[in-house]
């Protein structure tokens, strides 16, 4: 094996004897070649086999000499001692080499005392195709993926252990060995497993991708192999509500790093000690990145909300705009879950005209993905003859960064009105002219009355850009504005108790009251406006 060089023997030679798969064995000789992990076990243990048998030849050929210091085998051969301690707080003997046969057949269809299996059966044909069913079955559209995978906790245990003991070893031979110099265990996994798996599924794998295999591996003796940690370093070990151990992953390595050498040798065999079960695949999942839809809505119903409508559990309305939207996009998309945003909200009882409010959906773990233009023309007809209390224009597909563009618009972009105003004294056409003349009228808004339960108590300033009055009776008149975003404009009419100042009610001496609320164009530029 041409990766391999002497000062890797006593290490292969170790870890052979300690029950470790010839994959292990090359991490923990720091080969780096992926194409090798790629062989088959039985192939790489014969490989082994080899390289120790032409070393162990190339030895008995060396004459040894008085003065010379002595061989490599000799040293190996040494009684216990000091340094070689077993799981009690002492290493364990190392084999000597004429041992390798020995070792090697006893390792021959054993589970590995490091990886417990994960590089042997785990990456094997048989369960690549177990993985590719899974994905198959689950109906996705994707056209690249990325594979991850979470391990059982005490295998961030067993890999200390097997670095303590070649640490061990190649200190004895004048050498070291740094625990980053190993190659990981995810690594060299995917090393082996990405290409049967692109083979299997006939798309690439692709660390970008949006569509994400998972696998999640336990085993049946992580509590019993970690619970020493828990004794040694029990501030690192908190139960949580939503984790049914407390061994997680993270806990145990912040639990390594914290424990010393010494007290981890007490407490767990270095090398590590042959594992009674092999890893289990607990779950096989398939997740598509989010898909964001987006365009503009009209709602002409003025009993209707922009989202569901539930106090205290009970729903008040029986739909929302959210809802009539969404419902359709959830069935094409075949998502999990949607989130909805707006630039902007109007009230229950407020229409939008116009050219509509701009909206957005995230359709979470979509299993449909590409859309024409035509289907999305097609899915916007469907949402719009299915109820007559909403219309969308401009549906289409969109980034993620792309939605920025719509949450600037809340507050820095403009909005116009339309509101109905009654007053209890009456007035004459020159009793509101005056309003058409003032510009950039300057509010200060106290958080309302009616959105003091969601909405942080604050004086806000806004600007009415423009008013143009339109007079209808003696107590009626429609009063059009032009407002900054996130102006309240029924406040604006009726002063909501003195907490918006300048108001209507102010401005006409009298007391006035808002009837009706349209909103007439919401000035976002987004989304793209398409040929409907």
């Amino acid at each position: 094996m041409s990766s391999l060089t002497e000062k890797d023997r006593p290490v292969v030679q170790l870890l052979l004897n300690t029950g470790t798969c010839p994959r292990c064995i090359l991490r923990f000789c720091c080969v780096g070649s992926q194409v090798l992990y790629r062989h088959p076990c039985e192939d790489l243990m014969k490989e082994l086999q080899e390289f120790l048998k032409n070393n162990q030849e190339k030895e008995d050929t060396v004459c040894l000499d008085g003065v010379d210091p002595p061989c490599k085998r000799i040293r190996l051969e040494h009684t216990e001692g000091p340094d070689d301690l077993n799981h009690n707080g002492v290493f364990q003997q190392i084999p000597s080499v004429n041992d390798g046969n020995a070792a090697m057949d006893s390792s021959a269809g054993k589970v590995c005392n490091v990886c417990l299996g994960i590089l042997q059966e785990c990456c094997e044909a048989d369960f690549v195709k177990k993985v590719c069913q899974k994905v198959n079955s689950a109906d996705y559209q994707f056209t690249s993926f990325v594979f991850s995978v979470s391990l059982p906790p005490q295998l961030s245990v067993r890999e200390r252990a097997a670095w303590l003991g070649v640490k061990q070893e190649m200190r004895n031979l004048g050498l070291s060995l740094a625990k980053d110099d190993i190659v990981q265990l995810k690594e060299a996994y995917k090393w082996i497993i990405h290409p049967q798996l692109s083979e299997e599924l006939g798309v690439p794998a692709d660390g970008k991708s949006l569509f994400e295999v998972s696998v999640v591996f336990a085993h049946p003796e992580t509590d019993e192999e970690c619970h020493f940690l828990a004794t040694a370093c029990p501030d690192c070990f908190k139960p949580a509500k939503n984790k049914q151990s407390v061994f997680t992953r993270m806990a145990v390595i912040k639990a390594l790093e914290k424990i010393k050498e010494e007290d981890f040798l007490k407490h767990f065999p270095c090398p590590p000690s042959r594992p009674k079960n092999l890893c289990d695949a607990l779950e096989i999942q398939c997740n598509n990145g989010a898909v964001f839809v987006a365009g503009r809505y009209n709602k002409y119903s003025r009993n209707l909300p922009q989202t569901p409508w539930i106090i205290d559990g009970e729903r008040k309305l029986e739909s929302s705009v959210e809802e009539l939207i969404s419902e359709h996009l959830m069935a094409e998309f075949k998502a999990d879950s949607f989130n909805f945003s707006s630039s902007g909200r109007e009230d229950v009882d407020v229409r939008t005209l116009g050219n509509g409010r701009p909206f957005a959906i995230e359709l979470v773990n979509p299993r449909r993905i590409r859309f024409t233009a035509e289907e999305m023309k097609r899915l916007q007809q469907a949402i719009n003859n299915s109820s007559d209390k909403i219309q969308v224009r401009d549906l289409q597909l969109v980034t993620r960064s792309a939605i920025g563009r719509m949450k600037e618009g809340e507050e820095e972009k403009t909005k116009t009105y339309s509101a109905l105003i009654w007053t209890d004294r009456a007035i004459q056409r020159e009793d509101i002219a005056f309003l058409d003349d003032i510009k950039e009228l300057k509010l200060d808004q106290k958080t309302p009355l009616r959105v003091l339960h969601r909405r942080p108590l604050a004086v806000r300033c806004r600007i009415i850009h423009t008013m143009r009055s339109e007079y209808i009776d003696e107590h009626h008149f429609r009063l059009h504005l032009k407002t900054q975003a996130g102006t309240y404009i029924k406040e604006f009419v009726h002063g909501d108790f003195g907490r918006t100042k300048p108001n209507i009610g102010s401005l006409l001496n009298r007391t006035a009251d808002i009837l009706e609320l349209d909103v007439e164009s919401v000035d976002v530029d987004w989304p793209p406006t398409l040929d409907n």
